[in-house]
């Protein structure tokens, strides 16, 4: 399985090399995030960070009511 697969890459970097790059590197595109250690706190800081914060606003962007 893994000589076919080395042959196959083989033949395809001989022939198409741009195509064999650009697809490694959406590959890796794909992959390295998942396994990034910056991937875990940006989680967390997401998970801290509030969605919708307190106070009442203008529907015409004025501000906060009361001010």
């Amino acid at each position: 399985m893994a000589a076919r697969l080395a042959a196959f890459l083989k033949n395809a970097w001989a022939k198409e090399p741009v195509l064999v790059a650009s697809f490694t590197i959406a590959g890796l595109a794909i992959i390295l995030p998942i396994l990034s250690p910056y991937t875990k706190y940006s989680i967390m800081i997401n998970k801290a960070t509030p969605y919708t914060y307190p106070g009442e606003w203008e529907p015409g962007g004025g501000g906060v009511l009361g001010e």
